[in-house]
Order: structure tokens, then sequence, then C-alpha cells
């Protein structure tokens, strides 16, 4: 999806900013793979409105470069950054701005199915990976679709998610095919709502490029089910699962 085309870069936070718990459970996942290595340096490849970008150069103590094609979405992380060790640039997974060798960790999150040409991708992910580094990689994936929250809300989501999510074999063989070893594979369970009416405000708000693919009447009907779901249940936080790829 081309997000300049859309309303999305202005709505993602809303939808997509799960608070400093959400941040500080990642950047802990981030810290168990990439061990005592020093980190300097962080890719933070398909940044986005940056929402990672922060803490990662807080946690780490690192340099970090945003990249993405967007130019939406970056004028929206630049509006709200802090820290003088972030900085955003212009660019794609397939022709990373960044020479050969020039950082620790490549950070991607949610970006896979995205990506035009993921073996290219693959490749200057590897290219401009140092030796000692690596690439994090957070990913929704075609097996996991029953397991993401909103479809059942919205079964129209489900042939979309089909078509564009990867299998978790397809994203070992694209890394490993250029390069890479596996060196992890995990499953990290994340709270994204404190309950179901607060993910209905979230979703509401426009900011996932899978549910903007359907036609109004059926976006609607799924907001109504999962409103309705919610007065339902009650105060019951709302979960997703996250697969996670390490590579050196």
């Amino acid at each position: 999806m081309d997000y300049d085309t859309t309303d999305i870069p202005v709505a993602y936070d809303r939808g997509r900013d799960h608070g400093p718990e959400f941040l500080q459970l990642w950047m802990n996942v981030v810290s168990t793979y990439a061990g005592e290595q020093p980190i300097n340096t962080i890719l933070d490849l398909g940044c986005g409105t940056g929402r990672f970008s922060e803490a990662l150069a807080d946690h780490f103590n690192a340099e970090v470069v945003g990249v993405d094609p967007s130019t939406k979405m970056l004028d929206q992380a630049r509006t709200k950054q802090r820290d003088r060790r972030v900085r955003y640039e212009p660019g794609r997974a397939e022709a990373i701005p960044l020479p050969d060798d020039s950082v620790d960790l490549i950070f991607m999150s949610m970006i896979f199915h995205h990506i035009e040409d993921p073996v290219l991708a693959a490749r200057e992910c590897r290219r401009v990976l140092r030796d000692t580094g690596i690439a994090f990689l957070r990913a929704g994936i075609r097996d996991r679709i029953s397991s993401y929250p909103y479809v059942e809300f919205f079964p129209e989501s489900r042939p979309i998610l089909e078509e564009i999510l990867p299998s978790a074999a397809k994203i070992r063989e694209i890394f490993e095919s250029a390069g890479f070893t596996t060196v992890d594979t995990d499953l990290i369970t994340q709270q994204i709502a404190s309950d179901y009416v607060a993910y209905a405000e979230k979703i509401a708000a426009g900011a996932d490029s899978v549910l903007a693919r359907l036609s109004p009447s059926d976006f609607q009907a799924g907001m109504e089910a999962l409103q309705s779901y919610a007065i339902r249940i009650g105060a019951k936080p709302v979960t997703e699962p996250i697969d996670v790829f390490v590579f050196r």
C-alpha cells in the first residue's frame, strides 16, 4: 500500500500507540537476542511514524536511522522527534540509503508484507548489516491469521490477509537465501488495548492498512459487531500474537 495516497499516516499513532509498557516489552525482547555485542547504530527499517525509533535509541544508547518510503509517515515521525540520536531518511527496503557494513542492528516491525521485492530487501539488509549484527523482524504471518483479534469481526479481511501475509517458512527461506542464518524464532503475545471498547476506538481511527481495503459497508458492519461484542464482554484486555524472527 502507498501510504501517501491515504490518510492513514495522520491516524496511525492513534490506532497503534499502545503505551510505554508495550514499548518496554519489545525493547526487552530485542535485548534478549542482541546479547552483549555493542550496538552503536540501528536501522529502523520501515519506521513509519517512528513509534519504535526513539525507544531504540534510548534503550541501546545508539544512533538510529529510521528509513521509510512514505513522506507522510516520515513527516509524522519528525513532528514528534525529541532525541537527537534519531534521524529519518526516505528510502525503500530494496534500496537502503546506507553504506555497506554500517549498522549493528536492523529492526523491522510489521513491514515484510509491504515490501515489493522481499528477496532484494533481504540482500540489502545483508549488505548494510555488520557481520556481528542481527536483523530482528516482527511480523504477521499467514499461519496465524485466525489468532488476530479483528478477523472474527471483519471476516472480509481474511482473504486479504491470506493474499498478503507470508508464511513463517517463506520468511526464513528468503533471509537464509540472502546469506543469513536463522538464530531463533519466537511468538510474543502483546496487549494492544485495555478492553474491547478501547480496541474498537483504535480500529475506528483507521490506522490499519488491511481494514482500509474493505468496502465502507463491510467496515461499518465489522465495527458494529466489534462494538456490540465490547459491550457484552466487559473489561477484558485485548492481546494479539506477533511472530519474531532473528537472523545473523
